[in-house]
């Protein structure tokens, strides 16, 4: 799995969650099937939330192509809440397969994040198998 971080606002600041570490916090919890509605951030922004972030054709291509490698056997990540924490282009596969749910592991309790306030690009991304 590639290296990637879940980051989203809190209050004033910028909580970011490395999703490996996600991962292994998330093991042993119990699958739910979620279904697709219920999850808000299909009809927000998820790719591009900064304004000088925009969508090109390449950079839609890019994410195609990690929605169709997506693998819906491994749950997507929802925090205490029922936000999605990891597992957007899982989210979008099953949309595209027109499933009506998705499976999915829900923390009881929002795990503290990893970093706060730290730009995201400044982080490391090494290649890592989990």
């Amino acid at each position: 799995m590639r290296t990637q971080y879940h980051t989203r606002i809190v209050g004033l600041d910028t909580h970011t969650w490395d999703v490996h570490g996600l991962v292994q916090r998330s093991r042993g919890l119990p699958v739910i099937s979620v279904p697709l509605s219920d999850i808000a951030e299909i009809k927000e922004r998820w790719w591009y939330q900064d304004e000088s972030d925009v969508p090109t054709p390449q950079s839609i291509a890019d994410h195609m192509a990690l929605v169709q490698q997506a693998d819906l056997t491994y749950p997507i990540i929802l925090c205490s809440d029922g936000r999605l924490m990891d597992g957007m282009h899982r989210v979008v596969k099953a949309l595209l397969q027109e499933r009506q749910s998705i499976d999915a592991v829900r923390f009881d309790r929002t795990p503290d994040p990893d970093h706060i306030n730290v730009d995201v690009a400044t982080l490391p991304y090494p290649d890592i198998d989990i």
